[in-house]
């Protein structure tokens, strides 16, 4: 088998060679437009845009010498910046996510103003709702459960707890 310096050896597999490198300023300058308006679209961002075709460029500019061998060396640039796409997305969503677990949702303030309301509706009610309200609705316990523990019936606890809550409505209303 007879090659010549023309006839395009694979280096490694899905590689293969051409016979005249081409110097990286002319790849820049015949790509650079084209993969800034692709990336432009991609992103929807002209910065961000910039920023991944310079990254995608500075690597393929690293690996110029195997790169300028290869038979497709634009679809090289252009899965280099995809991946540079994606990698930014990734970094992206994993910083949304940690400065949403770290941010508290809950207002210090909003917190200590709705306990005002609650002591001051609690403080206008009579002591047997104060207590059904108490037990049902901030302890959770069943009707039958405060009924025993006040010596009620589990009628008169839900009487008292239904009465006591829309008394506090009453009270705290503005």
């Amino acid at each position: 088998m007879d090659l010549s310096l023309n006839d395009q050896v694979p280096l490694v597999a899905g590689e293969v060679s051409r016979a005249e490198p081409v110097p990286f300023e002319g790849f820049f300058a015949e790509e650079h437009a084209r993969l800034f308006a692709a990336l432009t679209a991609v992103t929807g961002n002209r910065q961000e845009a910039e920023e991944i075709m310079q990254e995608a460029f500075l690597r393929l500019w690293e690996r110029w010498e195997r790169v300028s061998g290869l038979d497709d060396p634009v679809g090289y640039l252009y899965r280099t910046a995809m991946n540079v796409f994606r990698q930014r997305l990734r970094r992206a969503k994993v910083a949304l996510r940690r400065t949403a677990r770290l941010l508290d949702r809950s207002d210090a303030y909003e917190a200590v103003d709705a306990r005002e309301v609650v002591i001051q509706g609690l403080r206008s009610l009579a002591p047997r709702q104060r207590a059904a309200v108490v037990l049902t609705s901030l302890y959770g316990f069943r009707s039958a459960e405060v009924a025993e523990m006040l010596g009620l019936s589990p009628a008169a606890a839900r009487m008292l707890a239904t009465r006591g809550r829309a008394s506090m409505r009453k009270a705290v209303e503005p």
